[in-house]
């Protein structure tokens, strides 16, 4: 009898849409997988003006993240643009509400890797990477970088770090992705799912 195909997650927000752009190539390294399926799953935006709502259906992109989407997935690619050098807050309210999903250990020994969009080239890309891995450490998640086996990471002019993926997007998101933040991103999202893999047959 065939196993079902593991779900990897990509949990991502996206304002002007090169975050979005580097998790469907994070989707691309994870379905070159052969036995792994990406889900795509956004957050929607918060707002200092309480009766600021959002709809219940994204217009585009991916559908909202459920909560059962922790429990279920077999791993986790989370990706950000940079907010001052840290995660968008909607992603830490995101995270502020997974109580339960901790206390229960949802998350606890699967991999998970990160991956941000910066707006400028020195704009904060390694902190983001690393206060991002945070909330995934408290969940018990084995956090995945990307070694230097990956020689784009010693030419890389635009983004791209052992923390995880990375793309200078340029003030108002215009920059396109480059080769080799390209290759890094889509090689971050196979290795994620080849390390499910190789849990799943332990």
């Amino acid at each position: 009898m065939n196993s079902p195909n593991l779900s990897i997650l990509v949990l991502y927000y996206s304002r002007h849409g090169s975050t979005r752009t580097m998790a469907e190539l994070l989707a691309q390294g994870i379905e070159s997988v052969a036995g792994c399926d990406a889900l795509l799953r956004t957050v929607p935006a918060i707002s200092t003006v309480t009766e600021a709502t959002e709809p219940e259906i994204p217009t585009q992109g991916a559908p909202y993240v459920e909560l059962q989407d922790l429990t279920d997935c077999a791993g986790l690619a989370f990706g950000s643009p940079t907010r001052f050098g840290n995660m968008a807050s909607p992603l830490k309210y995101f995270w502020d509400g997974t109580s339960a999903q901790w206390l229960g250990g949802a998350l606890a020994g699967k991999p998970a890797c990160v991956f941000t969009s910066t707006g400028s080239l020195h704009g904060g890309q390694e902190s983001t990477l690393l206060t991002m891995m945070m909330p995934l450490l408290h969940h018990g998640m084995m956090i995945l970088g990307l070694p230097y086996t990956h020689p784009e990471l010693m030419t890389t002019s635009s983004g791209g770090t052992p923390y995880g993926a990375s793309h200078w997007s340029g003030l108002n998101g215009k920059h396109p992705i480059s080769d080799d933040s390209r290759t890094l991103t889509i090689a971050l999202g196979r290795r994620l799912a080849e390390t499910a893999q190789k849990m799943r047959s332990r």
